[in-house]
């Protein structure tokens, strides 16, 4: 036995001996370990097969010898380590009270019943009240509270684009006089000096807008908390609930009044929609409601200033699943990068910041922590790739994207944000997609396909009962999405929802969910209706409601 010197921790060399007949010879394997072995016995145990090319019929015998070995040897060692400390603590080497504090801590930090009880958290219990409120005859009163609110933002937004097209257009006559001067009197340096004033002077007043609005929504958001949690007060106290019922009969009042004033300024447009309900599951079955609509995607993200009585109701039944077991999902198709600057992405950024959001961060906010999260696990990836070189070189394409901006996502990765100040979303699911999805050659295992896989597992996974899918995998139609193009991918999206959902009794045990199928508004009646009849056939449909209502 030889103690090896020079480690962090001192290791003992110890020799396994091994004798085994092979044929008509006795053969002796002596293999030296360090103790305490590291590995584990079942590696070690193959490692000696194939180096010492030890006949098969022995291997059962080495590994049990080789087993009890390391757990003889082991034993020892630690009765050997158990001895010594104890003798160190007879001859007055270790303080007694010093080892009786440090493990009265270990048993302290470890054992449930001596943990610190949590602090109350203001967002739980801001929470608690609100889900208490909402369900209360009080909600008509928060949701006038938050109507109004939303006005008020709505109006400084009308301010801002207004001031912002007013100083573009006169920007534009100022540059025309310019460019009618270019070669007279000015020349292509006053033409690019002009140019960079208007650029810093549409920049001053966007930053100017930004920070009133930003300051605007910490103050509404500030307002509404403490309110609420004032009402939950007086609500308690049985002296002023006819001074709160007459403060919620007038607000009510002269809310409707208000909406009723500017309902006939507002049209809606028809909206195709079409339901289905479906029982899936080989042995027992659940009941699932599928519902095909032709509409904007951010329509389900608006709210309207002037909108009818189903808009109220909607948001009614929003708020009052806001923190429940029935959240409701939408999945937004966007590129790569994690910002709000372009695309579907702004005009999404745009919804939310019309209404103050009283109960989570921003979009800003939330954007900001996914991006972190990413970097940090593109870190943990690339570390891992370089310790294994073997993946590395069979991900190369996927490599190189992360190293070009690792702050990028890949296609099929998707974030999520949550949101209470939408219409009838509460989570919204930011699924990456390529130009590929207007192909039509994508097959059941395109990214973008497993992520509305990976889409639903969490929405079993975390109480989200209702999802609205792209069907097409587009927002907006282009001139090769052509009738046979729509068909072929609405039946492959059909298909492997259809899987996925089945999919759905191993997550969750079962429960009924609503699968929202959402189509362009370009899309032709006649479109709308064969993909229609498309559904009940690949689903197997039980019922059937078909319904023109007005979002």
């Amino acid at each position: 036995m030889k103690k090896i010197k020079g480690k962090a921790n001192n290791t003992t060399e110890k020799e396994f001996v091994f004798e085994f007949r092979a044929g008509k010879h006795n053969c002796v394997l002596k293999v030296p370990l360090q103790f305490p072995v590291q590995q584990n016995i079942s590696d070690l145990h193959g490692r000696l097969m194939l180096l010492h090319k030890i006949p098969c019929y022995i291997e059962h015998e080495l590994k049990s010898s080789l087993s009890d070995f390391i757990e003889k040897e082991t034993i020892l060692d630690y009765d050997r380590e158990a001895e010594l400390a104890l003798q160190r603590l007879t001859t007055g080497d270790i303080d007694v009270n010093q080892l009786t504090n440090a493990w009265s801590r270990s048993y302290v930090e470890t054992t449930l019943e001596h943990a610190r009880p949590e602090e109350p958290s203001w967002d739980e219990d801001f929470a608690d009240v609100y889900h208490e409120l909402i369900h209360s005859p009080a909600s008509d009163t928060l949701l006038n509270l938050e109507h109004n609110y939303f006005v008020s933002i709505s109006e400084l937004i009308s301010e801002r684009d207004m001031e912002i097209k007013k100083l573009q257009e006169r920007q534009a006559a100022e540059m025309d006089k310019v460019m009618h001067e270019l070669g007279n009197t000015l020349s292509d340096h006053d033409v690019n000096a002009v140019a960079s004033q208007h650029f810093d002077a549409q920049q001053v007043l966007e930053n100017k807008w930004a920070s009133e609005l930003k300051q605007v929504t910490c103050i509404q958001k500030q307002e509404y908390q403490e309110w609420v949690i004032k009402l939950h007060q007086d609500l308690q106290k049985s002296n002023n609930s006819s001074q709160i019922n007459e403060e919620i009969k007038m607000q009510s009042s002269q809310l409707s009044e208000a909406a009723d004033s500017g309902a006939r300024m507002f049209e809606e447009q028809p909206q195709l929609e079409e339901s289905f309900t479906i029982h899936l599951g080989a042995q027992l079955k659940t009941m699932h409601n599928l519902r095909l609509v032709r509409a904007d995607v951010l329509d389900f993200c608006k709210h309207r200033r002037h909108g009818n009585s189903g808009a109220k109701l909607r948001r009614l039944q929003t708020a009052l699943s806001l923190y429940s077991s029935s959240l409701c999902g939408l999945v937004l198709l966007v590129d790569n990068r994690v910002n709000s600057y372009s695309g579907i992405k702004r005009d999404f950024a745009t919804v939310a910041k019309e209404c103050t959001d009283f109960h989570f961060h921003c979009l800003e906010e939330q954007l900001e922590e996914v991006q972190q999260v990413v970097l940090y696990a593109r870190a943990q990836r690339s570390s891992k790739q370089k310790d294994q070189p073997e993946i590395q070189r069979n991900g190369d394409d996927k490599s190189k994207n992360i190293e070009r901006n690792p702050s990028n996502i890949l296609p099929g990765e998707f974030y999520i944000s949550r949101h209470s100040n939408l219409s009838e979303v509460h989570v919204v699911f930011h699924l990456c997609v390529d130009d590929n999805v207007r192909s039509g050659n994508i097959t059941a295992r395109d990214p973008a396909i497993m992520g509305l896989r990976n889409i639903l597992k969490v929405c079993c996974t975390h109480d989200i009962t209702t999802v609205t899918v792209p069907l097409l995998l587009v927002h907006d139609m282009s001139e090769e999405m052509t009738i046979p193009w729509c068909l072929k991918r609405a039946e492959l999206v059909f298909k492997c929802v259809k899987g996925f959902m089945m999919e759905m009794a191993s997550w969750d045990g079962g429960v009924s969910r609503t699968v929202q199928f959402l189509v362009p508004k370009s899309i032709s009646e006649e479109m709308f209706y064969q993909l229609s009849n498309m559904l009940p056939q690949i689903f197997r449909v039980s019922s059937t409601l078909t319904l023109t209502s007005k979002h």
